[in-house]
């Protein structure tokens, strides 16, 4: 009953449960994928007690949480009448592409992230008691915890069968039965490599291989798929398509043991003989261009990864990353991506452990312990989102620390054999069969530096003084109403029909949670700068532009709703960001009547976005208004 209240408003602000087609979360965050994301009232959640922040990104609609996600998951999942099949279910298919990717990678890995760390925990203490000489090889004590952390890597595509079939909307169980037919022993052990019953196919080319097994008399390419990552998940989307199809044609009657055996006795075959080695290939290959872009230069990798990490998480585009390092393991035994972040999250800490040392303040106190304790254990979006990232220079101190020690581990050459837990539990990963060697000596030194340098960055550029004179208008705030210095009178960038804003289909904009203003329904096709002043923003689909007049008013256009997702259709910008504008001058044009085929509402809100520094917004009240006519004044 804890979270019960708040999992109902997430539930109403994003749109009700027929807005959300599915549900997942990760350590800290629930995703959603929602079907028309222009319905959830962001700013409300953003503003909502027991939610960090809120952000879309990778084709997801992403609450951040903190810690206890997985209960108000839970009671997210049970306010919108979720199944378990319904929470994770379902494939993007809008977005950009890569967003697309994203949102299939982060659904197939991240019900499994939780027991794949504790396996990875168990067999890096196995490994490093052996390192120590606190057990041997041959002891049934080692033996045992390695293959309780080893037997889930071994049998991975069952696993992965699983996550991908409820990611792709498929059977689970034929998902798991394709990843077990990819591991069942005998087969692994007749296309074991050295056969001696093996021939050679594509013989002194790159895709030479060997065989010793046909079926229906087509040669079947020796591989190993224990461990594998990729061949299942292609097995599994090419099942689902399939199963789909099957489904369609078989009478209702048999289909409930004739789909899943037809889709087996397909897809195993042609996964062995053609989906497998093909993307098997493929993951060489990524594996192999990963590699040599480390191979190029180290030290840059590190700098560039190490720096960007945590820039990479807040938008949860470092799954794509995840993945990648995975792949890198199946192939070739280890990974070089994520040693070169790992340094990262302990800067973050770092940061935040010398501002509560420096710190008076009771609230910042309250956030930091927790955002601290978090850090340690490799979860720093509390850290982020609550105290580095809102004051900017904090969060930028973090990353050219991580940056720095990324670059350490970097030259040192350290690799992550195998996928473990986060923070402190982490190191164990970087113990190969050298064991303690200076690689893995490297990943503690680096991470020491980035905690300590951190921690006295934080100590030093922390002023209580500083914060106080920001909250009580005496900084930033107050340089911002400084610079509005007269009443600012603005003039309508569009004629048509004036609208009020409380009126119009967006919540974002008729809870005037962005700031007081207008609508437009537009009779033209030309966006006319509202008064003399400078780009700030413009969108680079081109349908919003925000502008700043001479006398500090700040104006957001935005033309239509909703109509980010015509990623730039119909839309011609005429300036550029940063770009000083007269009044009247075009700025941007569009094409109103293919934006309303399209199926969009092409009203125009005009907002104030700096009304909290104003006095008061005065709108025009007339029903219709020209291009260039007093629209509202901004009176301070």
């Amino acid at each position: 009953m804890k979270y019960e209240e708040l999992a109902k408003e997430i539930v109403e602000k994003v749109g009700g449960e027929e807005n959300i087609n599915s549900l997942t979360h990760c350590i800290t965050r629930l995703r959603f994928q929602l079907k028309d994301s222009g319905k959830a009232d962001t700013q409300y959640l953003k503003n909502k007690d027991g939610i960090v922040t809120v952000m879309e990104s990778g084709g997801q609609y992403q609450v951040v949480i903190g810690n206890h996600v997985p209960e108000v998951y839970d009671a997210v999942r049970k306010e919108a009448h979720m199944s378990d099949d319904s929470s994770s279910g379902s494939v993007s298919n809008n977005g950009l592409l890569f967003n697309r990717f994203i949102d299939l990678i982060s659904g197939i890995f991240q019900p499994i992230l939780g027991v794949l760390a504790a396996a990875g925990m168990i067999k890096g203490f196995a490994a490093l008691f052996m390192a120590i000489g606190w057990i041997s090889e041959e002891s049934g004590t080692y033996q045992i915890m390695f293959a309780i952390g080893d037997a889930l890597f071994y049998f991975f595509p069952i696993f992965l069968g699983l996550t991908a079939a409820k990611k792709f909307g498929s059977n689970q169980f034929i998902g798991m039965a394709l990843g077990a037919a990819l591991v069942y022993p005998t087969l692994v052990g007749a296309m074991a490599l050295g056969n001696e019953n093996a021939t050679m196919l594509f013989s002194g080319t790159f895709f030479e291989s060997e065989t010793a097994l046909t079926f229906l008399g087509i040669p079947v390419i020796s591989m190993t798929y224990t461990q594998s990552v990729i061949p299942i998940v292609f097995s599994v989307f090419f099942a689902s398509r399939l199963e789909r199809f099957l489904k369609k044609v078989i009478p209702d009657v048999v289909k409930t043991f004739l789909v899943p055996f037809f889709t087996i006795l397909i897809i195993v075959p042609l996964t062995f003989i053609i989906i497998g080695p093909i993307s098997t290939w493929g993951a060489n290959l990524i594996g192999s261009g990963a590699l040599a872009l480390y191979n190029f230069s180290p030290l840059f990798a590190g700098l560039l990864l190490g720096a960007f990490w945590q820039v990479f998480v807040i938008f949860g585009l470092h799954w794509g990353l995840v993945a990648i390092a995975i792949n890198n393991i199946s192939t070739s035994g280890f990974d070089i991506i994520i040693p070169l972040t790992f340094a990262a999250s302990f800067a973050q800490t770092g940061i935040v452990l010398g501002m509560l040392l420096r710190t008076k303040n009771k609230q910042l106190k309250s956030l930091s312990i927790p955002a601290f304790i978090s850090g340690i254990f490799g979860v720093t979006e509390p850290a982020i989102y609550g105290i580095t990232l809102p004051r900017k220079k904090p969060f930028i101190y973090s990353c050219i620390v991580a940056g720095i020690t990324g670059a350490m581990v970097g030259v040192a050459g350290t690799k992550m054999y195998f996928l473990g837990g986060l923070g402190i539990f982490g190191y164990t990963t970087f113990i190969g069969e050298n064991g303690l060697d200076m690689a893995f000596w490297m990943s503690l030194i680096a991470t020491g530096t980035a905690l300590a340098l951190g921690l006295i960055i934080g100590y030093l550029t922390h002023s209580d003084k500083k914060e106080a004179a920001i909250e009580k208008g005496t900084g930033a705030g107050e340089t911002a109403k400084k610079e509005m210095v007269n009443d600012v009178l603005v003039e309508s960038p569009v004629s048509g029909k004036i609208i009020d804003l409380t009126t119009i289909k967006d919540p974002v904009f008729s809870s005037l949670a962005m700031g007081k203003g207008i609508a437009i329904e537009p009779d033209n096709d030309v966006v006319v700068a509202p008064f003399n002043g400078v780009v700030e923003s413009l969108f680079p689909t081109g349908h919003a532009i925000g502008l700043k007049s001479d006398n500090g008013a700040e104006i957001l256009i935005h033309i239509g709703i909703d109509t980010v997702k015509l990623e730039g259709k119909y839309f011609k910008p005429l300036v550029t960001q940063g770009e000083t504008v007269e009044i009247g001058q075009p700025i941007i044009e569009f094409d109103r009547e293919a934006i309303a085929l399209a199926g969009f509402d092409t009203v125009i809100p005009v907002v104030v976005t700096n009304t909290n520094l104003a006095k008061d917004v005065v709108l025009e009240r007339n029903e219709t208004i020209e291009s260039g006519k007093h629209l509202l004044t901004v009176i301070l």
